[in-house]
């Protein structure tokens, strides 16, 4: 059996969700999956409607803060203006569309602190190459 868990600390918990949907997979935290959900959805309604993004959520004492770690693909998405889509019912979409380097340039200083890259230019061309 796992050691309990001490609700007074901090725990980051990192989901991946389209849409404000949310799994079973915080249900053992003790947080409640329906308000949880809410929250989830009010933060990636605003901006990530249709695109898959991650959220981080940070419990403590049953109560969750969201915040929203957008990957770079959702970025690059989201750069390209592409009207909102129903991702259970279209798959597999072609965007063909090109966005200004300054719009890579703001991708990638978003992405530096999760970067591998040495500096900006390593990360402005991993971004060309997602």
């Amino acid at each position: 059996m796992p050691p309990k868990l001490d609700h007074s600390q901090v725990v980051d918990v990192y989901v991946r969700v389209t849409e404000g949907e949310v799994g079973a997979a915080i249900n053992p935290l003790g947080l409640s999956p329906k308000k949880t959900g809410e929250d989830i959805a009010k933060e990636t309604a605003k901006d990530w409607k249709g695109l898959r993004v991650t959220v981080k959520l940070m419990i403590q004492n049953y109560q969750a803060k969201v915040s929203v770690v957008p990957s770079a693909t959702a970025l690059v998405i989201k750069a390209l203006k592409d009207p909102k889509y129903d991702w259970k019912k279209t798959k597999n979409i072609k965007h063909n569309d090109n966005i200004p380097l300054n719009d890579v340039f703001e991708i990638a200083k978003v992405m530096k602190p999760r970067s591998m890259a040495k500096d900006l230019s390593g990360t402005v061309k991993d971004i060309l190459r997602a």
